[in-house]
């Protein structure tokens, strides 16, 4: 899993004829489905047409090429749309092609420091809170375009983007809404009708044509950009200072994350459709180098997408060469075809983004959560998902991750204690444990204290709660339920045992797990005690109180 080998070098050894052609096939329909999307994300994103296509097609082949997934799919995809709009809005193009080097920098990174397995410990309920505001997002991007509304440019912040929205509500142009409701109809109902002919295609060759030969009046590509370009830009890198790393290094970072995480949960997806096991660490690799051919060619940050890995599987891909298939496939089609896409209305590509938006946002799963999740995993989310929407991701995912820490400490915190040994006069000994307190003989003269959980920094002042008596000769610490310990831990527990050096107190550690055993060993803190006074388990720590006393 986590092999440093592209994925398409394994596969080669046995691939066949067979396998190819389908592969073909598969990538030449993801192109059609790709293509709507990538310009549609491009133009929600704040920059034009061709740039989507630009990182379907660049990000895309590297994606496949030295990525770790048989059949993951490259490009665009609606999680970026909130983030890069506001670092154009911020910084331009230039500020835009530095983050997206930097992502991409530091995916590759984290590929060879082998984080891939670490993407899992990001909670849920972040992934949850983040995503669906991200399509909340998306959503209200779309309603200038969608409404067909008179104004300028949509500010970047949502309060701002409803505030001015508010204000041009009576611009809205009927011929728009038509166009656009038709092309939201198609989009909901094709998946009903076709689950091979995309409905984005559907949809924009409709609204096409009726703009095209009705008297139904909208803006189109065309229109708002001008003529489109079918060249491919050479590779450039922008004037690069320190203080637009230092500005951009938090988009970066974010960038980073969502594409680590999307592309892997892409290919966790996908292993369960095909019986396969990606390399999460290569994956991470080839979205890094995705992303840094993306950024040198004009386009944007580009992560696997997950609707279109899916159709791949569906239509037969199998290897690496149909993500390929689908990158030239692109390119031809940006060669060749791109004129046509001036034609193509922009509240039809409002309608596509409205669904994306929808179907992202898992809003079944959301509420699930909100109803079901414990109360503290609900916060988690919430915050998130607010941040988001009113912030930006950044301050999100770093407040929630935050958060999640903080909940996590309380909750380990909870479940840790350190109590001492009572006796009850009741007949105790019916206890399944063979260790049950009721069934040891404890020294006169000998304290035994169970210390339950990890001792961590959260729960160091529990051993406050070990008290020493005056005729104490001896105290018996019972570690065997306790994973980890930490150095703060470490220094609280010296000084129980500073205590009771000067009152004359033996302590002996009863049944040490090996971490906490490597802590205290690090420290020198087994050399105070003494090698004899670690013992096994709870009977030799009392014997050898006994020989003690």
């Amino acid at each position: 899993m986590n092999k440093l080998k592209p994925k398409l070098f394994s596969v080669m050894k046995t691939y066949n004829k067979n396998q190819f052609f389908k592969d073909i096939i598969a990538g030449i329909i993801v192109a059609i489905i790709a293509l709507p999307l990538s310009i549609a994300l491009a133009i929600a994103s704040g920059v034009s047409p061709e740039q989507g296509l630009y990182t379907a097609i660049f990000a895309g082949f590297f994606i496949s090429f030295l990525g770790g997934s048989r059949v993951q799919i490259g490009g665009p995809t609606a999680a970026f749309v909130v983030i890069i709009y506001g670092i154009v809005t911020e910084f331009g193009m230039a500020g835009l092609t530095v983050a997206t080097l930097m992502a991409g920098i530091m995916l590759i990174l984290m590929g060879f420091l082998k984080f891939g397995s670490l993407i899992k410990y990001i909670p849920y309920t972040i992934t949850a809170g983040f995503t669906a505001g991200v399509a909340i997002g998306i959503f209200a991007g779309q309603i200038k375009d969608f409404l067909g509304l008179e104004m300028g440019s949509v500010p970047a912040e949502f309060i701002e983007k409803v505030a001015e929205y508010a204000k041009v509500i009576t611009t809205v142009d009927l011929h728009t809404v038509i166009v656009g409701v038709i092309s939201l109809v198609i989009l909901i109902i094709m998946p009903k009708i076709s689950k091979v002919v995309p409905g984005s295609l559907v949809a924009i060759i409709v609204a096409t044509l009726l703009v095209k030969f009705t008297p139904l009046e909208t803006a189109t590509i065309g229109s708002v950009y001008g003529e489109l370009s079918s060249s491919i830009p050479a590779p450039s890198i922008p004037d690069i200072n320190f203080d637009m790393v230092k500005q951009l290094l938090p988009s970066a970072f974010t960038i980073a994350i969502l594409a680590a995480i999307e592309s892997l949960l892409s290919c966790v997806v996908a292993d369960g459709m095909i019986n396969s096991r990606h390399r999460s660490n290569m994956e991470l690799i080839g979205q890094g180098v995705g992303n840094i051919a993306s950024g040198l060619f004009g386009g944007i940050p580009a992560t696997g997408a997950i609707a279109r890995t899916a159709a791949n599987v569906k239509n037969g891909g199998r290897t690496p060469i149909a993500g390929m298939v689908h990158a030239l496939m692109l390119l031809l089609i940006l060669k060749l075809f791109m004129p046509l896409a001036a034609l193509i209305p922009m509240t039809t590509l409002a309608a596509i983004l409205i669904v994306v938006a929808y179907n992202m946002g898992e809003w079944k799963e959301f509420f699930s959560l909100m109803k079901h999740a414990p109360k503290s995993d609900v916060s988690i989310m919430l915050v998130t998902f607010f941040l988001t929407v009113i912030f930006d991701l950044v301050v999100a995912i770093e407040f929630g991750l935050v958060l999640a820490a903080i909940l996590f400490i309380k909750r380990m915190s909870d479940v840790s204690s350190i109590r001492g040994w009572t006796y009850s006069d009741e007949d105790d000994s019916e206890e399944n444990d063979p260790m049950h307190i009721a069934l040891k003989q404890v020294p006169e003269g000998t304290l035994v204290y169970e210390i339950d959980g990890p001792m961590f920094f959260g729960v160091a002042d529990n051993f406050l709660n070990i008290s020493i008596k005056d005729d104490t000769k001896v105290l018996v610490l019972r570690m065997r339920s306790v994973p980890a310990m930490d150095i703060t831990a470490l220094q609280s527990l010296e000084k129980v045992y500073d205590k009771c050096k000067k009152n004359d107190v033996t302590v002996i550690l009863s049944h040490v797990l090996e971490q906490p055993r490597r802590v205290m060993d690090k420290a020198g803190f087994s050399e105070k005690i003494g090698e004899d006074n670690f013992c096994e388990n709870i009977d030799v720590a009392l014997a050898r109180a006994a020989t003690l006393i």
